[in-house]
């Protein structure tokens, strides 16, 4: 593997999950296989799981992750060309990328959308920047537009835990109190697109997302409708992508709670409100599957990890 910065970087999905779940049963198999090798972790925005969790995957093949939170602790990075830098941005990414990568075998990125410029998110400028500019492989640790470790690890988790050789997986928007992006969304529809499930979208109407990303797969506008007989309900919210992000409704009605979630285990990225997204008797309870959820984040970005080693030997 040269890099993963989306989910079609995994030609073969379903090895590739039960790999993962190999390497839960015996995370230090590979503990040789990073020696001497070291990950860059390049952090834009906050985060808690995708840092622990990707610097624990290192460590597990052996690794040694470098940690750098780039928009407190280093100079304002520019990612335009041709830019006069005469304001607050002091290094290009053209030199950023490339000083980098003679520290790190390989470097991931973590970044968010702006949520104001709809064509500036869809290029992946930070991301594609890397990309292009750095001369080893590039992990997205989530971007604009994708969340490709976490659209890995739920298909990681549907896995382990489904009781039906095709389970109805329900994707629902819940309300929210600001308006967030579309990448965890987008990548669990990836995700599901390339598993044999019986999978389908609610949200209000408004909310909509990218036609590409959605492709064939049906979308529901009756919550109720959707959750009918489901096994996995994976609940996030996300802003509107054509009067782009923006936040349209923020109906209550939407919140998912134990009626409705009925026999369905219950799956969310975190971190998420409570009572808000989701009640406190959905998570509280055995229906949740939230944190096992979390710990196979570490396990998606092992094999990530360990794919793109195998290609460096």
């Amino acid at each position: 593997m040269k890099k993963y910065t989306n989910i079609s970087d995994i030609k073969n999905f379903s090895k590739a999950i039960q790999e993962a779940l190999h390497l839960k049963k015996n995370p230090l198999e590979f503990s040789e296989l990073g020696k001497n090798k070291t990950l860059g972790l390049l952090f834009f925005n906050s985060s808690l799981r995708t840092r622990l969790s990707t610097q624990k995957a290192a460590l597990n093949l052996g690794m040694n992750p470098i940690v750098m939170n780039v928009s407190g602790d280093a100079w304002g990075i520019e990612f335009e060309d041709g830019t006069v830098m005469n304001t607050s941005t002091a290094e290009h990414i053209k030199e950023a990328a490339a000083v980098v990568s003679q520290y790190c075998d390989i470097i991931a990125v973590r970044a968010f959308p702006t949520l104001t410029d709809k064509a500036k998110d869809e290029s992946e400028q930070v991301l594609s920047s890397f990309v292009k500019y750095a001369s080893v492989p590039i992990v997205n640790m989530e971007s604009a537009t994708a969340h490709p470790l976490q659209g890995f690890t739920d298909a990681i988790t549907i896995t382990e835990h489904k009781k039906v050789n095709k389970p109805k997986v329900v994707l629902s928007w819940a309300p929210h109190v600001k308006a967030l992006p579309h990448a965890v969304a987008n990548s669990f529809i990836h995700a599901m697109q390339s598993m044999d499930v019986d999978f389908v979208i609610t949200h209000p109407e408004g909310y909509d997302l990218n036609p590409k990303i959605i492709g064939n797969t049906p979308v529901i506008y009756n919550q109720g409708e959707a959750l009918k007989d489901a096994d996995f309900v994976y609940t996030k919210n996300w802003s509107a992508y054509n009067d782009y992000g923006k936040v349209l409704n923020t109906n209550t009605n939407w919140t998912i709670t134990k009626e409705k979630l009925g026999a369905a285990k219950f799956m969310h990225c975190l971190p998420v409100r409570r009572n808000v997204v989701v009640e406190d008797a959905v998570l509280d309870s055995n229906s949740s599957i939230v944190i096992e959820q979390a710990n196979n984040r570490t396990f998606a970005a092992q094999w990530v990890l360990k794919k793109i080693l195998e290609d460096l030997k």
